[in-house]
């Protein structure tokens, strides 16, 4: 009895386990039929009906795949569970569910996201399709991921008609210019940032920006006025994408250092040099009792540096609202010891729809710089003192715990390097804020209109404070401890506050009718700008010492006798009427044009504030023509045009029309004295802003599925009403006028193809080449020169009628003279008294002597062409990309071991100088009493060949598939490997052959300082 219990307890659980078998076995079938594998046919067409070779058929998510054969047809085993998908270069690519179906036949559409990709241009949207000008566009990815604190130097070699040029100082703008230099007074482009007119972008973090639109052309350029001569690269920052909720972390880190060192002379080969230049200068021999070091003074001031980028950013949207938040900070030490420079930065925006037709919003981007030890006494000094400092004297005393001073013959004029690097670091404290942002209103009504209302601000407050302490060394001739220099303290301040208003008001007409499209802008806008600036030094004088502590520095007192300050203050504005219209007839027919009307107050007291700039652009798509249809191989062909008049208000004066007063006498009222003030120059009522009159022609053209793109454009830009200052009669006031003229011209020409291998392989190459002419055609008056160059030296670079913008301007070299016979068969030299081992210049003008009048142009900065060339690969998942870039036909004249006032060391390649007849026909004798082969002559031996070749980056990267991505619960994953600067083929002797400067004086080497290799490991990741 007691059994039966127990046997009812077993039966029933024998029919529980039998059951969960039984309803596991009819799952596991159910779905295995539904997840059978079964083999799928079809064939790929187009809209044509035309077989598709060579397209990919993946199944989604995975590396499976194939490929169609010459008939279109495919075949793939697939599971019913799973996608297909179809994708071919040029057209869109399809998902399609495999269910129960075993054929799938598909159409691929023309793919045209190139032609229709909506890009921003002035006060709005355009399709690029409709354009009648030329407008490029840079990626996000091609910005977010390289290792540079300032987004712009990412540009180098990517676009057609922009010459970048990166300092490799940590922090600093590169210098940009689009289609040459217009101006003598300027060439810098405007930057507009979410909509707000600005200077720089150095306040943003790469990974925050969306996208990046440079305009080059007089059709897209005019909207912007007295603002638009020199071109107008156009930021937009990221916001939230609609339906998602995403955070993102971008973020890299690695290493910087300089691998193109100059190449200087060593102990031996100094020793060598300069024991015969005493001896041919009839000196007597330096004793090198102690001085047999052999210091490489560039090892000695350089580091490795660290660098790191780092973003992440929140996204969050719903049906009403849209929020968009990044936060980054970068952090780079510079290529000297205990250069450093910081950047935190936040970007903030939010879009909210109050009904379908009323949206507001609000865009915010703040950062906060601290340059460290990056001042440019710190910077400039410790790198060019490396390079002129003697190899045979050691750096530093370990018994006294000092660093050593330079040898007898240089140790008054040249510092030990490492006494501004280690004995002035720490002594610059600057804090740099930016604040910059807007809000808007967006209301859409009648249909067809939009008005948008926008409000922008931009402030910045800067603030340095430099410190000079004592720097106490050991003279090594003397043997005893000794203050440099004056031995007296010193602190400096400066601070700055900057202020940009600017408010939008834009009504935009869009409709499409019988064929007709148009869409209309008009608006009014205002912009405020405002500067103040204060410096104030303060000495020790006799005083007492200024105490080396930097919270107590503005409490220093110091000597009032040894005080300075200085000020600038200045605010201007602008008042403007704009209107546009883009209009296009069946899609193939094009027509811009647009108005701007700005008024100036800088010319309110003249009567001349108001300029009016205008342009017209013209554009015909043949493709969309019946006769064209028959050439497959051609996709999309447009040829275009514009024509318009742009403006430039960029100068160093800002009220022109109203000289400022200048202390230029003083007299004497009993015991009074008044001091008596003159006009910096005089004013002239008929004065106005630059006017650019520019002009392209070109044409844009697809082919074979859109694989290949080409587009080539010709421009010519003229500067007249060139603002000059007008020389007066000796002892009289200069005026100010609109007189020169500037041309620029070339050619523009971009290639790309796009293309697969098979379903794993994917590659493309891209190449862009620019031509550029620049001349002066006209400048004040016959014969009228603006001379610049390196301070303490003759000018080298001339802007003269005739000749292009900055060249440089001395005496042709035809050699050295080998003997004093072939100083007799030469031309007679009648500026110094020539001897064997001189430079020989060129008699230009053939008169049989060499004079001032044999000075000529003996070389040009501005290159010929730039050109870039980049190339992408892919295979699965690994994706490799790399760019490079080059400049051809400029020179560099070379100045910072020109011997201005002390011995300074050699450069290596003076071991090939001349010391006897036949030695040498390049490198002088070794004596600086000859004055022909020094600063005081400007000649070609200090000119050398600025063109070079660069690796401008290499990228190797990983992207994770989805079934990892599942495990890991992200959306996405990249990791990557990258390579900055790798490798430079150059000509010049300097670190680097990227020299900018001013608008009148660029391409001189005065200051050196290197360009360095950058290596940096980097992920993105979204979840």
């Amino acid at each position: 009895m007691k059994i039966k219990p127990e046997k009812s307890k077993n039966a029933t659980s024998l029919f529980r386990r039998s059951f969960v078998f039984f309803a596991c076995f009819v799952l596991a079938s159910i779905t295995a039929i539904h997840a059978q594998t079964n083999t799928i046919t079809g064939t790929v067409t187009d809209n044509n009906a035309e077989p598709l070779i060579g397209v990919t058929v993946r199944i989604q998510g995975t590396s499976t795949g194939t490929i169609t054969d010459i008939d279109g047809n495919y075949s793939i085993a697939a599971k019913s569970n799973e996608t297909l998908e179809f994708s071919f270069v040029g057209m869109k690519p399809q998902l399609i569910a495999v269910g129960s179906k075993t054929r799938i036949d598909v159409v691929l559409e023309d793919d045209a996201t190139m032609l229709t990709e909506t890009v921003v241009i002035g006060y709005g949207t355009a399709k690029k399709r409709d354009l009648t000008g030329s407008i490029a566009s840079i990626r996000a990815e091609d910005i977010a991921n390289r290792p540079s604190a300032n987004p712009l130097a990412s540009l180098q070699g990517k676009v057609a008609g922009v010459q970048v040029v990166n300092t490799g100082i940590a922090g600093q703008d590169p210098e940009i210019r689009i289609r040459g230099t217009n101006s003598i007074n300027g060439y810098k482009p405007l930057y507009v940032v979410d909509g707000l007119f600005n200077d720089n972008i150095s306040f943003l973090n790469s990974a925050d920006i969306e996208s990046m639109e440079i305009l080059k052309d007089p059709s897209s350029l005019a909207i912007f006025g007295v603002r638009g001569a020199n071109g107008v690269i156009i930021v937009t920052t990221k916001k939230a994408k609609e339906g998602q909720t995403l955070v993102n972390i971008n973020t890299s880190f690695g290493f910087k250092s300089v691998v193109d060192k100059i190449k200087m002379a060593n102990a031996s080969q100094f020793k060598e040099l300069y024991s015969e230049q005493l001896a041919n200068q009839g000196a007597s021999a330096f004793d090198y009792t102690n001085w047999n070091n052999d210091t490489n003074w560039q090892d000695e001031v350089f580091q490795t540096g660290f660098i790191t980028n780092n973003n992440i950013s929140i996204t969050s949207s719903t049906e009403k609202n849209k929020f968009y938040m990044g936060v980054g900070y970068t952090s780079e030490e510079g290529n000297i010891k205990h250069e450093k420079y910081d950047k935190i930065t936040i970007n903030l925006s939010s879009d909210y729809n109050i009904t379908k037709d009323l949206k507001v919003g609000f865009q915010f981007n703040g950062a906060r710089a601290t340059p460290l030890n990056t001042a440019q006494g710190l910077y400039t000094n410790g790198v060019k003192n490396a390079l002129y400092a003697a190899p045979i004297a050691s750096p530093y005393n370990a018994q006294e715990g000092l660093y050593n001073t330079l040898p007898s013959f240089q140790k008054n004029e040249v510092s030990n390097p490492m006494t501004y690097v280690e004995l002035q670091k720490d002594m610059n404290k600057v804090v740099d804020y930016r604040a910059s942002g807007n809000i808007y209103g967006d209301l859409n009504f009648f249909k067809h209109f939009n008005f948008r209302v926008m409000y922008s601000l931009d402030y910045r407050s800067y603030d340095s404070r430099l410190y000079t302490p004592k720097r106490t060394v050991w003279d090594v001739d003397t043997q005893q401890s000794v203050v440099m220099g004056d031995g007296k303290t010193a602190v400096e301040q400066q601070k700055q506050n900057e202020t940009k208003v600017q408010a939008d008001y834009l009504l935009t007409y869009t409709n499409s009718f019988n064929n007709h499209n148009i869409t209309a802008t008009a608006g009014f806008t205002t912009y405020y700008n405002s500067l103040s600036s204060l410096t104030a030094k303060r000495g020790e004088g006799n005083g007492l010492p200024i105490a080396n502590d930097s919270d107590k520095w503005f409490v220093s007192i110091g000597d009032p006798d040894a005080a300075t300050n200085a000020s600038t203050q200045w605010e201007r504005s602008t008042v403007s009427f704009l209107f546009r219209a883009l209009y296009n007839y069946k899609n193939k027919y094009l027509f811009n044009g647009s108005f701007r009307r700005d008024g100036s107050s800088a010319f309110y007291y003249t009567g001349n504030e108001w300029q009016n700039f205008y342009s017209l652009g013209a554009g015909w798509v043949i493709t969309e023509e019946d006769f064209m249809k028959d050439l497959t191989f051609l996709d999309y062909l447009k040829v275009k045009g514009s024509w318009g008049t742009l403006g430039n208000q960029n100068m160093d004066r800002v009220y022109p029309a109203e000289p400022i007063l200048t202390n230029s006498t003083s007299a004497v009222f009993g015991d009074n004295i008044i001091p008596g003030y003159s006009k910096q120059y005089l004013p002239n009522s008929n004065l106005r802003w630059e006017k650019v009159e520019a002009w392209e022609a070109g044409l844009e053209a697809y082919f074979l599925r859109n694989r290949l793109n080409f587009e080539g454009v010709y421009y010519k830009k003229n500067t007249k009403d060139l603002l000059a200052e007008v020389p007066g009669i000796t002892g009289t006031t200069p005026g100010l006028g609109n007189l020169g003229q500037i041309e620029n011209k070339g050619v523009e020409l971009s290639l790309s193809w796009n293309d697969r291998i098979g379903s794993d392989w994917r590659y493309g190459i891209s190449a862009n080449l620019t031509t550029i002419k620049n001349k002066v055609i006209s400048l004040v008056q016959d014969g009228y020169t603006i001379t610049d160059g390196t301070s303490g030296l003759p000018m080298m670079s001339y802007t003269q009628a005739g000749y292009p913008i900055g060249y440089f301007y001395g005496y042709k070299v035809e050699g050295i003279y080998q003997s004093e016979s072939d100083i007799a068969n030469s031309p007679a030299n009648k500026l110094v008294t020539v001897k064997p081992g001189d430079l020989k210049f060129k008699d230009v003008n053939g008169d049989g002597e060499i004079t001032t009048a044999d000075r000529t142009q003996i070389g040009n900065p501005t290159p010929d062409f730039t050109y870039g060339v980049s190339f992408n690969a892919g295979y699965k998942n690994f994706d490799l990309s790399v760019d490079m870039m080059g400049v051809q036909g400029n020179e560099i004249y070379r100045t910072w071991n020109i011997y201005e006032w002390s011995q300074f060391n050699y450069l290596e390649n003076r071991m090939n100088r001349w010391h006897g007849e036949g030695t040498s026909n390049s490198e002088p004798i070794l004596d600086r009493k000859r004055s022909i082969n020094g600063k005081d002559y400007p000649s070609e031996y200090f000119v050398e060949d600025g063109s070079f070749f660069r690796i401008r980056n290499i990228q190797l990267g990983y992207t994770f598939g989805s079934d990892m991505l599942k495990k890991l619960r992200m959306k996405s994953l990249r990791v990557y490997i990258n390579a900055q600067n790798p490798k430079t083929w150059k000509n010049n002797t300097g670190y680097s052959p990227e020299i900018g400067g001013s608008a009148t004086a660029f391409g001189i080497d005065a200051n050196p300082y290197p360009v360095p290799a950058v290596y940096t490991f980097g992920l993105n990741l979204t979840f």
